[in-house]
């Protein structure tokens, strides 16, 4: 039984993304990914969620998700954080999806789990890969020298940073994904990242 969840969002807040990173999914309703669209090989432990099964993205691909994006948030923001699987529903993200060359709304999912594995390490102002550990590094620097943020956000900020730093990114497995998705990066970011922050 699946259940309904908004896809991630490329220019998604890092530390949303990174908290959750090796399983691409985070409780805090910003992230959240298609538990079916992300099975792994092998069984998780039971505790855990499947871990990303990673593919090689193609154009095709990523100007699918361009151009569904729009249609598949006006369905997915509507629904609360736990809903449960609905046929009508289920039709409908399937139908958008097939339209934009996906063979489902599962096959949908894998792909912008594939873009946002690769859009957590890059950096918003050059633009290049240069990992999530990085990303995440800055972020903390950030936040510390942040005067104006008050004392208990900067204290859970900060906590949660470093809770996504010791969460172990999985490596990128196929290294192309990286130069595609800087491609499109720009595209991406205004397409996706109405989420992020």
């Amino acid at each position: 039984m699946r259940e309904f969840v908004r896809p991630l969002s490329a220019a998604l807040s890092i530390v949303c993304l990174t908290a959750g990173m090796v399983f691409l999914s985070s409780g805090s309703g910003i992230a959240q990914t298609n538990p079916q669209a992300t099975t792994a090989q092998a069984s998780p432990a039971p505790d855990q969620p499947p871990a990303l099964k990673q593919m090689a993205l193609t154009d095709k691909q990523l100007e699918g998700v361009l151009a569904a994006q729009k249609e598949m948030d006006a369905i997915t923001e509507k629904l609360p954080d736990d809903a449960k699987p609905d046929a009508k529903i289920t039709a409908q993200l399937d139908a958008i999806a097939r339209k934009n060359g996906f063979a489902s709304y599962d096959e949908y999912n894998q792909v912008i789990d594939n873009i946002s594995l690769v859009l957590a390490g890059i950096d918003p102002e050059t633009k290049k890969y240069i990992g999530p550990e990085a990303i995440i590094k800055a972020q903390i620097r950030q936040v510390q020298a942040d005067n104006n943020m008050p004392a208990n956000d900067k204290k859970q900020a900060l906590a949660d940073l470093n809770e996504a730093l010791k969460a172990q990114s999985p490596a990128i497995e196929n290294k192309s994904n990286i130069d595609l998705v800087v491609k499109y990066y720009d595209r991406l970011a205004d397409a996706l990242g109405d989420d992020q922050q």
